[in-house]
């Protein structure tokens, strides 16, 4: 399995409203809940009128579109990153799913992947 690091810094935020997001741009994702607003996108796009934010994330996407029918990937490759201290924060497509971790772990989530047989692109 192919796994495409994506050349971007990202924030993940809690917002009041989407107003002053432009969900045209690459890479930014909401999600709207009955309890918040949230936002993950390059940390350069985050709006000035944020909640909460936390930034430092780094993100590879696992290349291809995946069928729903597939099961266990996001687990196996949590599984091999947890195991090793690293955590992540997981974002779903239709296509496929972007995994994300914090910056200061992200070339040793990298290499754990490599090593477990998963190659790396960039």
């Amino acid at each position: 399995m192919t796994l495409k690091v994506i050349n971007e810094e990202f924030t993940i935020c809690k917002l009041k409203n989407f107003s002053q997001i432009d969900i045209r741009e690459p890479f930014v994702f909401t999600g709207s809940t009955d309890e918040e607003k949230s936002l993950v996108c390059p940390t350069r796009l985050v709006p000035s009128e944020v909640i909460e934010r936390s930034d430092g994330w780094k993100a590879f996407r696992i290349e291809g579109v995946l069928d729903f029918s597939l099961i266990g990937i996001i687990a196996k490759i949590s599984a091999i990153l947890a195991d090793n201290g690293i955590g992540i924060f997981v974002v779903s497509t239709f296509n496929t799913d972007y995994i994300l971790t914090q910056s200061d772990r992200f070339e040793m989530a990298l290499r754990l992947l490599s090593d477990a047989g998963y190659c790396i692109c960039s």
